[in-house]
């Protein structure tokens, strides 16, 4: 099995071109991304289990901060545009 720095780096390697996803090995909590645009990925691992852990501000990346990333992208903006980070 791989080690946790190994799953990590692929995390890190395939989340690397998305500016509002961050993976992470430590404890997550919500606070971290209230009124922002933010994926916070906890990645831990327990025995050969992997445990991944995902949050977001379901109001901002949920709904409206979804919608203008999407019209960003379809527009050929940056996709941060209007977007807290």
């Amino acid at each position: 099995t791989d080690s946790l720095e190994d799953i990590v780096a692929k995390y890190e390697a395939y989340y690397a071109d998305q500016p509002f996803v961050t993976v992470t090995t430590t404890n997550i909590n919500m606070k971290q991304v209230v009124q922002t645009n933010k994926c916070i990925i906890s990645l831990m691992k327990k025995g050969n289990r992997l445990l991944i852990t995902s949050i977001i501000d379901n109001l901002t990346k949920g709904a409206s901060g979804q919608a203008i990333q999407n019209m960003n992208l379809m527009c050929g903006w940056d996709q941060t545009l209007g977007l807290v980070d």
